[in-house]
């Protein structure tokens, strides 16, 4: 899929935000080599909350918050250090599991807040990638590609109105994406 995407003209990518897809990250670094890869928090939450009793929920994803909402990697990982001495003795698997995927969990320490907030989760793709779902699976066959390409098109149409906007918070973003990397971004002029 991204040889896929270089051939068809993307020459670059900033930062990629990605699921805990195993081997996702080494992928892109093979293709995209400059790529910072920035796991989605939302599903790293998830996936430590997945064993955790429903009376502890909303204490651990708590002090969770505290560990990806911190300003800096120092304060983060003092974080991770204090939610490992709270925790550990009940659900030491979740600590182990940040601090396995750390690297690609602190990415997004590297930005400024205006970005923070738009690679911190894959929300966004999985709500287009949701209603290309339901539009597909919903019609099962289709005589051509062209077919399915245009029944994909208006789905995503149709569902853009419904969204109250494209992406929020992305104009500041892309404002300091073109300082983050002057050197590297397109010009479209």
């Amino acid at each position: 899929m991204l040889t896929e995407l270089k051939n068809r003209g993307i020459k670059d990518v900033f930062v990629a935000c990605v699921d805990g897809l195993t081997g996702f990250p080494d992928a892109i670094g093979a293709v995209f080599p400059k790529t910072q890869v920035q796991l989605c928090i939302v599903h790293m939450v998830r996936n430590s909350l997945r064993f955790v009793s429903w009376k502890e929920r909303k204490l651990i994803a708590a002090d969770l918050k505290k560990i990806y909402q911190s300003i800096t990697v120092e304060e983060a990982e003092m974080e991770l250090e204090a939610f490992a001495r709270t925790w550990d003795s009940q659900y030491p698997s979740i600590s182990q599991s940040w601090r396995n995927h750390w690297p690609n969990l602190i990415a997004f320490f590297d930005y400024p807040n205006e970005i923070r907030k738009i690679i911190y989760t894959t929300n966004a793709i999985e709500s287009v990638n949701s209603v290309i779902r339901k539009t597909t699976n919903a019609r099962k066959t289709f005589p051509h590609d062209q077919a399915a390409m245009k029944v994909v098109y208006l789905a995503i149409e149709h569902a853009a109105k419904k969204w109250s906007m494209p992406l929020r918070d992305w104009k500041p973003a892309i404002n300091q994406f073109m300082i983050m990397y002057q050197d590297r971004m397109p010009d479209f002029n």
